[in-house]
């Protein structure tokens, strides 16, 4: 097929890709809802309930640069195909499961899948949209669609979850699966990099190690102390790896990611505002949904109707972004929409126990439009800084940026939360209620009584007292990544920065 009917059939590529990027972020929401069903199936203590979590997490952000530099090397489309393949049978594997430990392994796997997807999605949207304008609305579309799985998650788990099993929140993803592998086939070009490099297996054992190793302490670090010597160790191992990493791929003559990027500040200042955009997004969706139902008292399900509306939010301001960064650029686009993150946050913090859904739901509001106003623009010029030949490696750059920033945002606010709410209950309460609001109207409904209700309200106080602390934190965060970008953001890319493969280095799909 050649280079006209690549174009032709371009906005069906995109549809697929879209497809294949909402299997992720369905799948990354609708477990939460799923935990406690797991705990009662299978018997899953805490300890496991996290790392049914966490090994997805791990393995996803550790292959993150190797999944994106091999997909440059042998195929785009091959490498999403095997990454949903592998999603699929992690999928189906993790549904009929009989033990949380084998759950464990079978997310794990469904990591792998993830990574080898989500880096191929945005480089494939790259290389396919070669018209700057047009790929920055393209982008801008992948944003949107990126936070259906906000919505769609919780929502459809909390529905399966009162009809069927608790497996069926994994047997979902297979018909999303499905139709991206067969609509890959049918619309998406094959693409790589015409001149690879040899391979850089050093470069990949020392970004996998290091990622592992940093997302493990920042995972570890709330419940562990941060000042404990297992997680101290394993951040230290972990910036020395990365630290040993960069100095590798200077000095090797096939870098498996050129670190020069970083020099341009189109690619190192939008990496910035995608990692604290990311901080401050997932730190607050993790403290606002315990508000809904510890405080307020919504069910999972009625949590999850309730944050639904920053995805529509962001969905139609995403793609609305590309055409304002048309008009007056990059810089006061991203800067603007930090700013608004911010303003959304503080907004969040006049929370009470008392004062309802009304301060949650505008906060979402706007943020949903701040986090379109940010995610598509830094996006695009994450990927538009780059050579096409390496969209891969750019796009793993950022999917590796949100896992990070994201991690950092649950980790960073819930320790604040935590400290602000032990110190807030005071001396008096049982122990067992500093560990957790959760844990505190437990021991309320089994004191209860005046007492009980006494112990519930100071631990619902308690908690809106350390969220108030910790969404302020993310306020600032937000406004200082703003700051970054009227600094350092250009407004424009500068002419040919992203030189154009020629169509012989496509390999078009047939049906």
């Amino acid at each position: 097929m050649d280079a006209a009917a690549i174009h032709a059939r371009r906005w069906w590529t995109l549809g697929v890709m879209c497809l294949s990027l909402m299997v992720i972020g369905v799948d990354n929401t609708i477990l939460n809802v799923a935990l406690p069903t797991l705990v009662r199936d299978l018997h899953a203590t805490t300890s496991q309930l996290q790392w049914i979590v966490d090994a997805y997490t791990l393995v996803f952000a550790g292959l993150l640069l190797t999944a994106g530099s091999l997909g440059d090397r042998f195929g785009r489309r091959r490498g999403l195909t095997v990454g949903l393949a592998i999603f699929g049978v992690g999928s189906v594997a993790s549904a009929l499961v009989g033990s949380a430990n084998h759950l464990i392994a079978t997310r794990a796997l469904m990591g792998m899948g993830g990574a080898l997807i989500m880096p191929a999605t945005l480089s494939i949207i790259s290389n396919v949209f070669t018209v700057p304008a047009e790929r920055g609305r393209a982008i801008a579309v992948w944003a949107g669609f990126s936070a259906m799985g906000i919505a769609i998650g919780p929502l459809s788990g909390g529905w399966l979850l009162q009809h069927f099993w608790w497996g069926s929140v994994f047997m979902v993803n297979i018909p999303i699966v499905t139709l991206a592998l067969v609509g890959g086939r049918l619309f998406v070009p094959e693409s790589k990099d015409p001149a690879p490099p040899r391979l850089d297996p050093i470069g990949a054992l020392l970004s996998i190690v290091g990622l592992v190793c940093i997302v493990w302490a920042i995972i570890e670090g709330p419940g562990q102390g941060w000042t404990q010597p297992s997680t101290l160790a394993y951040f230290f191992v972990g910036v020395a790896f990365v630290a040993g990493f960069i100095g590798w791929e200077l000095h090797t003559d096939h870098p498996m990611l050129d670190v020069h990027f970083f020099a341009n500040p189109r690619f190192s200042a939008a990496s910035t505002a995608v990692t604290l955009v990311f901080f401050a997004l997932f730190g607050a969706m993790f403290l606002q949904t315990q508000y809904l139902q510890f405080v307020l008292g919504y069910t999972a399900l009625q949590a999850g109707l309730r944050i639904a509306p920053i995805s529509l939010v962001l969905m139609v301001a995403a793609p609305l972004s590309a055409r304002i960064v048309e008009r007056v650029g990059t810089k006061i686009v991203v800067a603007s929409g930090l700013a608004v993150v911010s303003v959304a946050l503080v907004i969040l913090s006049f929370a009470t126990v008392t004062s309802g859904y009304g301060p949650v739901l505008a906060s979402m509001l706007i943020m949903g439009i701040g986090m379109g106003m940010t995610m598509a623009p830094a996006t695009e010029s994450i990927m538009g800084s780059l050579p096409r030949h390496k969209a891969g490696v750019g796009s793993a750059v950022n999917d590796t940026t949100r896992q990070v920033g994201g991690a950092l945002g649950v980790a960073i606010l819930g320790s604040l939360l935590a400290s602000s709410y032990a110190s807030s209950l005071g001396p008096d309460v049982p122990a067992a209620a500093k560990a957790s609001v959760g844990a505190a109207l437990n021991v309320a409904r089994q004191l209860g009584g005046e007492q009980g209700a006494s112990l519930a309200a100071a631990a619902k106080s308690a908690y809106v007292d350390g969220m108030g602390v910790g969404v302020l934190v993310a306020a600032g965060v937000a406004l200082v990544g703003s700051l970054v970008a009227l600094a350092f953001l250009p407004s424009r890319a500068r002419e040919h920065i992203a030189p154009v493969v020629p169509v012989d280095d496509f390999e078009v799909a047939t049906a």
